[in-house]
């Protein structure tokens, strides 16, 4: 195949996979994302990747599967989840699932098609109010309505269809491969990822608005974040996610558009009283 065609292939393809995976809702994120695996082979691993850390916790004893902090999270995520159709119609056929794994870890995320997973130092290290768990929560999930984990593959995918073209057109000379390599590092998965978190960030907001907890929670839980990392995070320009200052100011502006929705939502019993009940 001559260099001329192998490129027309790979830049149809390219072209021809861009998709929009949600509706923009009350936050108006309405980005053409770049799609070239398909979503069910893409859940389909992540779900043999979710039931394989489960196990892992389980052969460590770490897997919590009842009690009040499994409790509360069941509890937010049933109020979650129904409002993830404001934004796609699928999202009722998941198989939503909850992990919550007791270690030290301030982390939680939301692997592709539902998959849950908290972390019992973030709730208890940050001491998590339901707002706030509603904040990262619906911030995980959003990363599952978007599909970013497929939107990453594809970039994978398409990483390699560049590299082939490098060593197409560079011939023997390995330098060249290597730089293509880096240029793709660079120009697609990192700033696409910070964008990605600043999207997750805003549909978050509005599926915790929508459920009936305090937008507010969101921007709480990045003064907590900022004060927990002190002196240990990454500066903006190294990594992949935006900076705790600057989610705080994306958050502030968006709050506009979602405390209507905030206010005419029910509003949930806080989990502390249903322990007492």
């Amino acid at each position: 195949m001559s260099i001329r065609i192998f490129w027309i292939l790979a830049v149809s393809a390219l072209l021809s996979a861009c998709a929009n995976t949600t509706r923009p809702g009350a936050v108006g994120i309405n980005r053409s994302q770049f799609m070239m695996a398909s979503s069910e082979d893409v859940n389909r691993l992540s779900a043999a990747s979710y039931s394989e850390q489960n196990q892992k916790a389980k052969d460590k004893n770490i897997l919590v599967t009842s009690g009040h902090t499994y409790d509360r999270l069941k509890f937010i995520a049933n109020r979650l989840i129904p409002q993830t159709e404001a934004f796609r119609d699928d999202t009722r056929q998941w198989d939503w699932r909850l992990t919550l794994i007791d270690a030290p870890i301030l982390n939680a995320s939301c692997a592709p098609g539902g998959k849950i997973t908290f972390y019992t130092g973030i709730i208890e290290q940050l001491n998590l109010n339901d707002d706030e768990i509603a904040a990262i929560m619906g911030h995980e999930i959003a990363h599952a309505l978007r599909e970013h984990g497929r939107e990453r593959v594809s970039q994978a995918a398409a990483q390699n269809i560049l590299v082939n073209i490098a060593m197409a057109l560079a011939g023997p000379y390995g330098s060249a491969v290597s730089a293509a390599n880096q240029v793709a590092q660079y120009a697609i998965v990192l700033p696409n990822s910070r964008e990605n978190e600043s999207e997750a960030d805003a549909i978050g907001l509005e599926l915790a608005a929508r459920a009936g907890y305090n937008p507010v929670g969101a921007i709480a839980v990045w003064q907590k974040m900022l004060k927990a990392t002190k002196d240990k995070s990454t500066p903006e320009f190294l990594s992949t996610h935006p900076s705790g200052e600057t989610r705080i100011e994306q958050l502030t502006a968006l709050m506009p558009s979602v405390e209507p929705l905030y206010k005419a939502a029910p509003k949930p019993p806080s989990t502390k009283k249903l322990q007492k009940g």
